[in-house]
């Protein structure tokens, strides 16, 4: 027993080591598409670990909790998300999971994944008609854009940025750049083009305000 007469064997967690990364890793892909400006239930995002268990079990089963989620501003527009649960990523996985997707609508298309993809699946995503997207699931155990010291990102219409680039007398290419391959582009599923306005707020500096575009 501790000094506040609670056994501290009540703030270690019980459950398997599995179920707690898919719960960390759905709830940040949650957050994520809700970011991105697709419609997602609330009640999904604030969902507890021992709710997430309770629905899926101690061993989850990758295709029991994928997700899949329209476009607010055009619900025509879907983008699904896939967990592929451990092991190697290869090019008979991706074909495998396409061919359960034959029948189904979408735009965009998530993989989560719990190993390196072979050269030959990672090519085999760049192929598609319909952009694919991969993502470990380790990195998205924490969501990288709730860190204390991260700025705040907004993604700029294609009007706001004529009117920015406008505005300055520059060209996209004389704007500052940020790497499609950036945890945060990453997060937001920016493409090469789109310019992001990035928000600092600290004692030292103020706030301070930059744009980036994407390449």
């Amino acid at each position: 027993m501790d000094g506040s007469g609670e056994c501290l064997a009540s703030f270690i967690d019980q459950g398997s080591v599995e179920s707690h990364r898919y719960f960390l890793a759905r709830r940040t892909v949650l957050e994520m598409l809700r970011d991105r400006g697709y419609a997602v239930p609330v009640a999904e995002i604030e969902q507890t670990l021992s709710e997430f268990r309770a629905l899926y079990g101690e061993q989850p089963k990758p295709d029991n909790i994928r997700v899949s989620a329209p476009r607010l501003s055009d619900p025509s527009i879907k983008v699904i998300v896939i967990f592929c649960g451990p092991g190697k990523f290869k090019l008979a996985t991706l074909r495998g999971i396409l061919d359960k997707l034959k029948f189904e609508a979408f735009q965009r298309l998530i993989l989560i994944l719990g190993d390196k993809p072979t050269s030959q699946a990672r090519q085999a995503t760049r192929e598609f008609p319909f952009k694919v997207e991969t993502f470990q699931i380790t990195e998205l155990l924490v969501n990288v854009t709730k860190h204390v010291l991260m700025p705040k990102h907004e993604i700029l219409s294609e009007e706001e940025k004529q009117a920015l680039l406008k505005k300055y007398s520059v060209e996209e290419n004389q704007l500052p750049r940020m790497l499609a391959s950036d945890a945060v582009a990453r997060y937001y599923g920016l493409d090469p083009g789109q310019v992001v306005r990035v928000t600092h707020d600290s004692e030292d500096t103020g706030l301070h305000v930059t744009y980036r575009c994407i390449v």
